[in-house]
């Protein structure tokens, strides 16, 4: 696997190894949230998952910066029962619990005979006719693909866009539906939370995801629709698109924090 191509984890035995693209922006040898919400959901899949159930729901909770050291990502089981399955996870680096997540996967069955109903429908162009947004701030210098259909972050306003990702969470172990959109879904805070300045405003502390269905394709569609702040507490939401419609949505809690064009972080 080239470099442009690297995993963000190796799996070494017991252990889960962070490579050289798993750092993040905010605190120097972190690692990015984007990788912390992706590995969760990736050993909450591998070690839960099934195909008569869907994970309806995730919630990371991300209260500490994990290390760029190896990590262990322990599960439990709260509740399985014919219907309704619920995992926890934690995830623990330099023996430190940095982070913890909450799958509820919900079985699959028929639909009852009522009538879905939704606001606007997504009428964004697909990304093949998209031209891409390059390797920059937007992408931490390509660890992702991104094309824009409606605004851009410099802007204020509802921006929609579409995300791919490019390497596996895991060398080794492909993107399932389910991990790709999980590894991309902490991009609803800069999405939503971010506006004209000098640099990100917010860093999130949380994001929750809510899927009806999993996606089809690489590509998921982010829509904004609002973000609200006050006392330096901000919160944003997305709605979460594949190139067949909406397949749910996404929320974050943010809090005050300035990371500048340089990469230096600046408390807000």
């Amino acid at each position: 696997m080239t470099e442009a191509r690297e995993p963000f984890f190796r799996r070494e035995g017991d252990w889960l190894v962070p490579t050289s693209q798993a750092k993040g922006p905010w605190k120097a040898g972190t690692l990015h949230g984007r990788v912390i919400i992706g590995v969760l959901a990736a050993e909450i899949e591998r070690l839960h998952g099934d195909p008569d159930f869907l994970p309806a729901r995730l919630t990371v909770d991300m209260h500490r910066a994990p290390a760029m050291a190896p990590l262990q990502v322990v599960t439990r089981v709260v509740r399985d029962g014919a219907r309704i399955r619920v995992v926890d996870a934690e995830l623990i680096s330099e023996g430190k619990n940095c982070g913890r997540a909450t799958c509820q996967f919900l079985r699959r069955s028929a639909n009852p005979e009522t009538e879905r109903w939704h606001g606007p429908v997504w009428n964004a162009a697909l990304p093949k006719v998209l031209p891409p947004c390059g390797a920059g701030p937007e992408t931490m210098h390509g660890l992702w693909e991104m094309r824009w259909a409606e605004g851009r972050m410099a802007e204020a306003g509802q921006r929609r866009a579409w995300m791919r990702e490019l390497r596996e969470t895991i060398g080794g172990e492909p993107l399932s539906p389910f991990m790709r959109v999980a590894a991309g879904v902490d991009y609803v805070s800069p999405m939503a939370n971010y506006g004209p300045g000098p640099g990100f405003g917010f860093i999130n502390s949380d994001v929750t995801m809510y899927l009806h269905r999993l996606p089809v394709g690489e590509w998921i569609g982010y829509e904004t629709l609002a973000h609200e702040a006050t006392d330096g507490v901000g919160i944003g939401h997305c709605n979460l698109y594949d190139r067949d419609g909406r397949i749910g949505w996404a929320s974050t809690c943010a809090l005050a924090q300035s990371i500048r064009a340089n990469g230096n972080p600046r408390a807000g």
